[in-house]
């Protein structure tokens, strides 16, 4: 589970059913670290990859190297820009694939991500 780590904070919404989500704080660079932004992200163990919006990417001057196809979280089929990015979490940090969002879109940390960083609470690196 991941609220046991002290990077994670809950954040609980009302509107017909009681949900929890884990926010996190990142640091978010290009691959020589060059530029970096500090972020929250949503800990989505449903996503494959991380995913953050363009705009964000572009300013950090992470380009797209090709395009993968996701399952939204409505069903659907979307094929999306991918680039590198090195994230960083409480001093760990790792290099990533990053799918590129629609801007305004809210960024998600992926299983993946989380995995590189043992943060997944299942590592199999233990």
């Amino acid at each position: 589970m991941l609220d046991y780590h002290p990077a994670f904070q809950s954040v609980k919404y009302y509107g017909g059913n009681l949900r929890v989500m884990e926010y996190i704080r990142a640091k978010i660079s290009n691959l020589d670290r060059s530029k970096t932004k500090e972020i929250e992200l949503i800990a989505d163990t449903g996503a494959i990859y991380t995913a953050i919006p363009s705009d964000i990417l572009e300013e950090l001057r992470i380009k797209p190297k090709g395009k993968r196809k996701f399952k939204t979280a409505s069903g659907e089929i979307e094929e999306l820009p991918v680039g590198e990015a090195y994230v960083e979490i409480e001093g760990e940090g790792v290099t990533t694939i990053v799918a590129f969002l629609p801007k305004g879109s809210v960024p998600l940390l992926g299983v993946t991500t989380l995995e590189l960083l043992e943060l997944s609470g299942r590592s199999s690196y233990e």
